[in-house]
């Protein structure tokens, strides 16, 4: 018999709770939303308190949350799941469920825009993020991280072949390890119809996404003049590419699993 678990009081399969947590995660939301001047807190209070564990309870990973060094207006987070049939199913419990209409107006008052969503999936089998070990703090913990997370979109004129993957493994990785540059992991476009069409996607976009984390700003900053400086790989990477790149710059929240260091179980 398929054991159940319980948790804040709703039940879910035993073995769907492994396989997330073995395979997290084979469809991933990168999610930006920008939000009204100065509620940015407001909606991370309301997040780190209330949306994490009743998504996960229904199947999904809370990867990560953020706020946007960039823009204070910005609020980005990574929401990840088994496969699409699966994110269908989760996402119509949670929007349809109690924990969602309690808060929603709350969370909406924030909001200017929520649509700008990119859906990925892993460029290899291994190359999604490894959160197994990874221990997101405790409810009321308010202390956020010093470091930062550094996602890197590259936007191509096709669906991302395999020559890319390639070049990127052989080529980019290797050079980014050079200047001790860790890369947690990377994606490309998800080029499913998006099943839940209550919540829009952005839809005929081609893209990388690379995620890399650092302990300090600081430590960014060199990292990113040292590789401004490997003209040898310029060339090559332009050649794929449709325009500049999009860098994230990212502060986890105090309860963001994905951080700048992930902390032993």
């Amino acid at each position: 018999m398929c054991r159940e678990r319980l948790i804040k009081g709703i039940s879910v399969s035993e073995n769907y709770f492994n396989q997330l947590t073995a395979n997290c995660c084979p469809i991933v939301e990168l999610r930006q939303y920008t939000l009204h001047r100065g509620k940015r807190d407001v909606l991370i209070d309301l997040f780190d308190r209330e949306f994490v564990e009743s998504q996960e309870a229904l199947g999904m990973r809370i990867i990560g949350q953020f706020r946007d060094l960039d823009n204070p207006d910005r609020f980005v987070w990574l929401r990840g799941f088994p496969d699409m049939a699966a994110r269908a199913q989760a996402l119509q419990a949670f929007y349809g469920g109690s924990v969602w209409k309690e808060h929603r107006d709350v969370a909406n008052a924030t909001m200017i825009d929520s649509d700008n969503v990119l859906l990925l999936r892993p460029a290899r089998a291994n190359s999604g993020f490894q959160l197994r070990t990874s221990v997101r703090p405790a409810q009321g913990a308010s202390k956020a991280p010093e470091g930062l997370v550094v996602a890197t979109i590259y936007y191509l004129n096709a669906p991302v072949a395999l020559t890319f993957v390639d070049f990127f493994e052989r080529d980019l990785k290797p050079a980014l390890t050079e200047t001790g540059v860790p890369v947690m992991a990377y994606f490309v476009t998800e080029n499913s119809a998006n099943n839940f069409p209550a919540l829009p996607v952005r839809e005929g976009e081609h893209v990388f996404v690379w995620f890399s984390r650092f302990p300090s700003r600081a430590k960014y900053e060199a990292f990113a003049t040292a590789f401004a400086q490997r003209t040898d790989l310029a060339g090559e990477l332009t050649s794929y590419l449709k325009g500049s790149p999009e860098i994230l710059r990212l502060s986890p929240t105090a309860r963001s699993r994905l951080r700048d260091s992930q902390p032993k179980s």
